[in-house]
């Protein structure tokens, strides 16, 4: 399972995760502007973190060394592990949050959906269709679902992402995109989740008082 050093002030937390396959650096601040300083060793994946930083309006430091001579699994998976834990510790108790968060983001021919719970019971629901097997020289596309498999594990959310659209109308779908788009959705739909709702400041968003 690997080890976790975990620190934390205010909305921000710095998450070290260590296995036998892989080192994880990420410091994670929610109220950002958009920055990132992203290094896993595989360029597609540091592309879409980019795009969680970006889009999400957070400020995101990934240095992640990993047992790329095998394969990129365990690199993307451990990374996406930290992430999320990182957003979880970063919420602290979850008070005045939004909690919940969805977007529809088009990517030229594709269109994603994702809608968001930061519920404190992990969940994913996860379509698309089916893709080229690569992007890129390291990143199997079959690794998406796992990524947010992992993330939502360790942040503790229920996570939809539903790719409404494709490709054109007798085309093949664009795999960097149908995956980008994905990202893209994520990031606007964690935006509105952890954002504070000033009316409702210090107040847990449950009728139950848990999450």
């Amino acid at each position: 399972m690997g080890t976790a050093t975990v620190e934390h002030s205010a909305r921000r937390a710095l998450v070290e995760r260590i296995t036998a396959e892989t080192k994880v650096v990420v410091d994670l601040d929610l109220d950002g502007t958009g920055q990132a300083d992203i290094a896993t060793g595989v360029g597609f994946f540091d592309h879409m973190l980019h795009q969680i930083a970006r889009h999400g309006g957070f400020d995101v430091r990934v240095k992640t060394d990993g047992d790329l001579v095998i394969d990129a699994h365990h690199t993307i998976e451990d990374t996406a592990l930290a992430l999320g834990t990182a957003l979880d510790k970063a919420l602290g108790d979850r008070k005045g949050i939004r909690r919940y968060g969805d977007a529809t983001v088009p990517m030229d021919e594709v269109l994603v959906r994702a809608a968001l719970d930061l519920s404190g019971r992990p969940y994913v629901v996860h379509d698309e269709p089916e893709l080229a097997p690569m992007i890129g020289p390291i990143y199997p596309t079959s690794m998406t679902r796992h990524i947010w498999e992992s993330f939502a594990q360790t942040a503790r959310m229920t996570l939809h992402v539903d790719v409404l659209r494709a490709a054109r109308p007798g085309g093949r779908p664009d795999a960097h995109h149908v995956v980008e788009g994905q990202f893209k959705a994520v990031a606007r739909a964690l935006r509105d989740a952890v954002a504070i709702d000033p009316r409702f400041a210090g107040v847990l968003p449950s009728t139950k008082e848990a999450l």
